[in-house]
């Protein structure tokens, strides 16, 4: 039967996707499409032995996946088929894809611990994107409400378990693919994908008034960065990024204790 939900017939569920594939929700859909193919590109890329394209692939796949939703917000075309088929394309694109480029790389040196952490990678990307559909109608999400995500993204995972393979692209040093180390590597990001650890999202990222002109110019610069030198330009970004890791926890640390002093000055006092 079409209809999946309770009490749907046939022809309602039938009335519901075509309003989810009306020609304002086709472009998301269509570079959501485009996500999930420039992803499985990557693996293909991978079997032939060509990492540095694989991974530029994955990183495509990345940027069309946050113009997706930004373009269904401006289009108003946001619907759930759309919210569905932008997970299923991310578990492929920065869960499976990913794990299996770095295995083809290094970790099938290491055929059974290598291939447990690659699992163990596309897991909790597939259960990070699992709990984010299970939350979205949910109300109470301390993380979400003052600003901040819950563990790090599935795109920024995949850019992070990459790391290892930016130094070895950089330096030519065979210790950087030691399948060891990076089955290591793996499982830690794997771990922080479905951590309960605040993280920084665009939303908290705030910088004073007079140092934003300053900052125009260095994305500027990063830019060019990623065309003239692109591999030292993404170990940078990678560093930094988890530089910051422990920033979002301490800043949120602050940011609930300001709200519990908050709370009782706020609250009228009790009926004598």
């Amino acid at each position: 039967m079409i209809g999946d939900e309770p009490g749907e017939s046939d022809a309602d569920a039938r009335r519901r996707i075509a309003r989810s594939l009306s020609i304002r929700a086709i472009v998301p859909n269509a570079i959501t499409a485009a996500a999930l193919c420039s992803g499985l590109t990557g693996i293909r890329f991978a079997i032939a032995g060509d990492f540095e394209k694989s991974v530029q692939a994955i990183i495509l796949a990345g940027l069309l996946d946050g113009i997706d939703g930004r373009a269904a917000r401006l289009l108003k075309a946001q619907t759930r088929f759309g919210a569905e088929l932008d997970s299923l394309a991310d578990s492929i694109s920065f869960g499976v894809a990913p794990a299996l480029i770095v295995y083809l790389w290094t970790l099938r040196d290491l055929p059974s611990i290598g291939w447990i952490s690659a699992l163990a990678f596309t897991i909790c990307c597939v259960l990070r994107l699992a709990r984010f559909n299970a939350r979205l109608d949910v109300l109470d999400q301390p993380h979400k409400q003052a600003g901040f995500l819950t563990g790090v993204p599935a795109p920024l995972g995949a850019g992070l378990a990459f790391l290892p393979m930016y130094l070895w692209i950089v330096s030519g040093r065979s210790e950087f693919a030691n399948p060891i180390a990076v089955s290591g590597w793996m499982v830690l990001i794997a771990f922080l994908m479905i951590s309960n650890l605040p993280t920084l999202s665009w939303s908290r990222l705030r910088p004073p008034r007079d140092i934003r002109i300053g900052i125009i110019a260095l994305v500027g610069l990063l830019a060019a960065a990623l065309l003239t030198e692109p591999w030292l330009t993404l170990v940078l970004i990678t560093l930094i990024y988890l530089l910051l890791i422990p920033v979002g926890i301490v800043t949120y640390a602050r940011f609930r204790r300001r709200a519990a002093q908050v709370e009782p000055a706020a609250s009228p006092p009790p009926d004598a």
